[in-house]
């Protein structure tokens, strides 16, 4: 914890982006939208009160990291439809989310090779170790 008058704010526009790292954030933006899409899909239609939770704690989680890549970029989040994505079956989804996560991973580790922005290659770091975490729930529900 530090106190609010030494907290440094790094939530806002990245100054000063490459045109790599814009178009690798917009990229990023896209996966975390369509991947909030999904799980929203996959919560919606589980059948199992846990399905429902997992699915839907995954969405709000991609949600905010569109938040994040939004404010990185400097532009307002887009609205996330609702969207017919996703299998009836838990087991269909939990498989689609790993595949997913799996994508997130790779790109993500792309981009932060190509990133040159310390804030930049903070947020995609990040979001490498946050998709792990994600893609270790699905292989113990796939369990």
């Amino acid at each position: 914890m530090v106190s609010q008058a030494d907290y440094e704010n790094r939530i806002d526009e990245i100054p000063n982006l490459t045109e790599v790292t814009r178009k690798n954030l917009e990229a990023a933006l896209e996966l975390e939208i369509g991947n909030a899409q999904f799980y929203a899909c996959a919560a919606r239609k589980s059948e199992s009160d846990e399905g429902k939770n997992l699915f839907k704690i995954l969405g709000k989680v991609e949600s905010e990291h569109a938040s994040l890549l939004c404010k990185a970029i400097g532009i307002k989040k887009p609205a996330i439809e609702e969207a017919d994505i996703c299998g009836g079956d838990f087991d269909e989804n939990l498989n689609e989310s790993h595949r997913r996560e799996e994508g997130a991973i790779k790109h993500y580790g792309q981009f932060l090779s190509e990133a040159v922005e310390p804030r930049a290659q903070e947020i995609f770091s990040a979001l490498v170790a946050i998709e792990s975490d994600h893609l270790s729930l699905s292989e113990e529900s796939l369990s």
